[in-house]
């Protein structure tokens, strides 16, 4: 056979790796390889694949790719492509990790628990990864959050769960779904990739899609797009509404105990409880977990420093967030205090509305934009009670949110100030990924003086 691996990354490594170790054959005189024509197709034209193998990289990367027989799409490589149309209308057959993944952990009998949704995903994958874990079970996580499924699939065990964290790009082609489904809040994002909202939204239903009648899904009952999702699922399904309607004594034990920021969060901490408690992890475990849980990196994260420390305001690293509905929460997170917020980066033609709405009468003082979109950002905001300023990067950026929460300090009534970075858009335009651009905001706030 003739196979592409589309994209060359930590999932297309997987792939190989994976082809790799299933094309080998064992006989009396050794190990051979089964004779398949292996390509490394990817858009970096400095990438030099491992040797032996062909690959085609570089601005024509896409060439032919008709001629191949089976096709490994990394989640990075647009799925609505026009080469990637054709060649599946020619017949080539389009597969990826997270494919192979359910083929094969189905064949030893794990649990799969998928979690999806515009934001929290992350949150919830791990808080519900550490849950279970502390209550002894043979658990693991992979998917969006960083290592390819397939890179756990030798540890698995027919007692194993498996916890993946699951975009729209992973999502969008894959013929399989978990066995428990989990569908957060769903609302615009990745409009630079996906052709509409609503392909982002059928993408993000095949997650209960190809599930089973004993199958579960717990859904997000106050987002109209969770409960539209659910609906295609044929699986057992379950509303959870977070906010405290119909589940009140967990939810306000959750309430008690939870530390990291924000009513976004207390609804990911309600979800992730509800899930564990359904899988029969004493409640104990579950209050005590999310007691300790202390949020994700680059997930409105306190940065701290010996300089910054007792000197009135506070800085929280909330890189993750890439769209305006994530940085709105963020400013709801701190209903009471006053606030400076740095946002700006790539545009993902996502409207900013959401964002100006959160600002009303939200004890925000200043907001400071760089990047690409800050015009746009700008012209969304402009008719808010608040001061605007543009600067070119984020290093002028902090500055002037420092030296401005500094001058607020001077009142005693703005004492206090938390200076919040939330993007609300992509950082490719400056930065490798939102991780990079989280890494820099932390290391410029720690040389303040």
């Amino acid at each position: 056979m003739k196979i592409a691996i589309l994209g060359f990354g930590s999932e297309g490594k997987a792939v190989l790796k994976f082809l790799q170790q299933r094309g080998q054959t064992r006989n009396k005189r050794g190990i051979t390889r089964n004779n398949n024509e292996i390509w490394i197709l990817d858009k970096n034209h400095n990438l030099r694949p491992p040797q032996g193998l062909q690959f085609q990289v570089g601005e024509n990367y896409l060439k032919n790719l008709a001629d191949f027989d089976i096709v490994f799409r990394s989640p990075g490589i647009p799925y609505n492509l026009p080469e990637i149309q054709n060649a599946i209308k020619k017949g080539v057959k389009f597969s990826g990790a997270t494919d192979l993944f359910f083929q094969n952990a189905r064949k030893i009998g794990c649990k799969i628990i998928g979690i999806t949704g515009t934001k929290g995903k992350g949150t919830i994958s791990t808080l519900l990864y550490k849950i279970l874990r502390n209550a002894g079970k043979d658990v693991f996580l992979a998917g969006n959050i960083g290592k390819p499924a397939l890179d756990i699939l030798a540890k698995l065990k027919k007692n194993s769960i498996v916890i993946l964290e699951m975009s729209s790009f992973q999502l969008q082609d894959l013929q399989h779904s978990p066995d428990i489904a989990v569908v957060l809040n769903v609302f615009e994002d990745h409009l630079d990739s996906h052709k509409n909202f609503k392909e982002y939204i059928s993408a993000k239903a095949q997650i209960a899609k190809f599930q089973k009648p004993n199958s579960k899904i717990f859904y997000d009952a106050s987002n109209k797009w969770s409960k539209w999702i659910a609906q295609k699922s044929p699986a057992q399904k379950f509303p959870i509404n977070p906010l405290f309607s119909n589940s009140a004594e967990l939810e306000n034990k959750v309430k008690s105990v939870v530390k990291i920021p924000g009513e976004h969060n207390l609804k990911n901490a309600v979800i992730t409880a509800t899930v564990a408690k359904s899988l029969g992890i004493p409640e104990n475990i579950i209050l005590k977990t999310v007691k300790n849980y202390r949020g994700m990196e680059h997930r409105l994260e306190l940065v701290h420093s010996n300089i910054l420390k007792n000197v009135g305001m506070n800085f929280f690293n909330d890189s993750a967030s890439t769209n305006p509905y994530t940085a709105a929460a963020a400013i709801r997170a701190f209903p009471n205090q006053p606030k400076i917020l740095i946002c700006g980066g790539k545009d993902k033609n996502l409207d900013y509305a959401p964002l100006a709405q959160a600002l009303k009468n939200s004890k925000t003082k200043m907001v400071i934009l760089f990047g690409e979109n800050k015009k746009k950002i700008n012209k969304a905001i402009n008719n808010q009670k608040l001061a605007i300023r543009k600067v070119e990067n984020l290093q002028q950026a902090v500055q002037l949110a420092y030296k401005t929460a500094k001058q607020l300090q001077q009142l005693k009534q703005y004492n206090n100030t938390n200076i919040i970075f939330s993007p609300a858009a992509a950082s490719f335009d400056m930065f490798k990924d939102y991780k990079d651009r989280g890494e820099q905001f932390k290391k410029i706030v720690k040389k303040l003086k």
